[in-house]
């Protein structure tokens, strides 16, 4: 018994010889950058510093709202919990900290994030409370930062 299989001849796709309907969409075009800006994300400097027991991605003149500090308008802070810095001449992960590494910081406002609602109700019993909250917030602007005394660029 002899099974004989036949194969019709394919047909060319319109996308190409060998690419599907689905490969065609999923891969980028030559010559595609796969950021955004155009810079690989190498090259962007950036720090990871903990504040306020979060972790918070830096980078130079970008503002950020963090949980309220005890500082003025306009006042210059900085910030030693460093705990990653990248720049041109790569990454530093620091050990839990990056030593010599600091963030500098100008405020900018004090304000208030959005309310959250909280509704507490117990069933069949004509119990209900309802209560708002808004985070007492700062906004800080990034102004630089230095790895060992020296602007990271």
């Amino acid at each position: 018994m002899s099974a004989s299989t036949a194969s019709a001849p394919s047909a060319p796709s319109p996308t190409g010889p060998s690419s599907s309907p689905i490969s065609a969409i999923a891969e980028p075009a030559s010559g595609a950058s796969p950021t955004p800006t155009g810079s690989s994300p190498e090259a962007q400097v950036y720090a990871i510093v903990e504040a306020s027991g979060q972790q918070f991605w830096l980078q130079p003149n970008r503002y950020l709202d963090i949980d309220r500090l005890e500082a003025e308008v306009g006042s210059l802070l900085t910030l030693d919990t460093v705990l990653l810095v990248n720049g041109s001449n790569g990454a530093t992960l620091g050990q839990p900290y990056v030593s010599g590494a600091t963030v500098d910081l100008k405020v900018m406002t004090h304000r208030r994030g959005p309310k959250i609602l909280v509704y507490k109700m117990r069933c069949k019993k004509k119990t209900r409370r309802k209560a708002g909250h808004r985070q007492e917030l700062t906004r800080v602007m990034v102004t630089a930062i230095h790895l060992a005394g020296n602007p990271v660029s």
